[in-house]
């Protein structure tokens, strides 16, 4: 890209700031994972105080019409780099705002426990460091698996949640929580866990999940999405094609689930007709599913892209569950190998939540941009929903 094509997107890129990931931003409905605020939210059951709203992020992207067409105008290593969310440490705001400086990365994840990225309107300084808006993520199911319990309260677990409130009332907690994390700079929510499982409470999934009846983890899932999105926050779907009758914990190793067909009747059902839930993500899990993946985890797997967009219809983007921390990859692949096997694969975002390497996961995605590896339609494609989800363009 020349200099003067450069100077040219600069001065479009200023004119964001007004209107992109703030909580006052009009009521706007776009494919993929774009988030419509709500005039009038559902009634609120959850009473934990709501910090003040974050300042305006004054990224530089414009607002054009065509999402193709703002994803074809990046570099190569700009395009790539908008297919990567990298975990941060929530207790060195400063390492975050590097990153993101640095690396203009398409995401980042929070975990862990430590909140100092999640207070003092921390993430405002993250967004100024950024050209194009970044998804700030974590993962706040409730129960075991919560970010912002020690700054607003505790969240029940969804299998809490599923026996002893209501749909509605699911969705008014999921709003307030989608409120509270709004409101600390957080845009995207890997939840709600649409797993399926009676397995113990403390199993991998166990109280994750709503219910070992997939018609009812749908309804419920359904609800704590709508929440989230009726406080601007994107949810994401988890895990495709279905953990909760896999062998063991992805962490620690391979997870084999049962054959396609039962998964077919019972995981896979809370996936069908997604539309229902409305614009959401979906996250592939690291399962080797024996008469679909061969032997490769789902998230490396075109069989199970194709699955979720072909019989599932899914338009919206994907990603896959933590490449960098998860005994299931990091033990067959290294991270850059697997990130690259991940997009060839068919996902549009690669996460790590470990952290670092992210120059060396780059430089091996636009080498094999280069060479063909990795074809330059499928990354455009990819930044094209990417793009779209954060609602940057339609």
């Amino acid at each position: 890209m020349n200099r003067r094509r450069l100077a040219a997107l600069g001065v479009a890129f200023s004119i964001v700031a007004a209107c992109l990931l703030v909580v006052g931003l009009q009521p706007r409905t776009v494919s993929g994972l774009a988030v419509p605020l709500p005039s009038s939210p559902p009634p609120s059951s959850f009473s934990a105080a709501v910090p003040p709203a974050a300042p305006a992020p004054t990224s530089k992207l414009a607002r054009p019409g065509d999402c193709a067409s703002l994803a074809g105008g990046l570099d190569v290593r700009a395009q790539v780099a908008q297919l990567v969310v990298v975990g941060v440490t929530g207790d060195n705001p400063a390492s975050t705002v590097s990153l993101v400086r640095d690396h203009q990365v398409g995401g980042i994840f929070i975990g862990g426990n430590a909140t100092a990225l999640l207070k003092d309107r921390a993430l405002a300084a993250v967004q100024a460091a950024a050209k194009v808006p970044v998804a700030v993520s974590v993962d706040e199911e409730g129960g075991r698996v919560q970010r912002i319990d020690d700054l607003d309260g505790d969240l029940p677990s969804a299998r809490t949640m599923a026996a002893t409130k209501s749909p509605d009332q699911v969705r008014a907690l999921a709003a307030d929580r989608g409120r509270q994390l709004r409101a600390r700079g957080v845009t995207v929510d890997f939840a709600p866990d649409t797993d399926v499982t009676d397995a113990p409470d403390d199993d991998v999934i166990g109280d994750r999940s709503f219910s070992p009846d997939p018609a009812k983890v749908k309804t419920y899932a359904k609800a704590f999405a709508e929440g989230l999105r009726d406080a601007g926050i994107q949810p994401v779907l988890k895990h495709f094609p279905g953990h909760g009758h896999g062998s063991g914990d992805s962490h620690k190793g391979t997870v084999v689930t049962p054959p396609l067909a039962q998964l077919r009747s019972v995981d896979l059902v809370p996936y069908r007709d997604l539309a229902d839930y409305g614009p959401v993500a979906v996250m592939v899990g690291h399962l080797d599913v024996p008469d679909l993946t061969a032997g490769v985890p789902a998230s490396l797997s075109p069989s199970a892209y194709r699955l979720l967009r072909g019989e599932f219809g899914f338009t919206g983007p994907v990603l896959t569950d933590d490449l960098g921390a998860m005994k299931a990859i990091t033990a067959q692949y290294s991270l850059p190998d697997a990130v690259l096997k991940a997009l060839e694969a068919g996902a549009d975002q690669a996460l790590w939540s470990s952290g670092g390497r992210v120059d060396e996961v780059l430089d091996r995605l636009v080498k094999a941009v280069q060479t063909g590896e990795l074809p330059p339609a499928r990354v455009q494609e990819s930044v094209t929903r990417v793009l779209r989800g954060k609602g940057l363009c339609a």
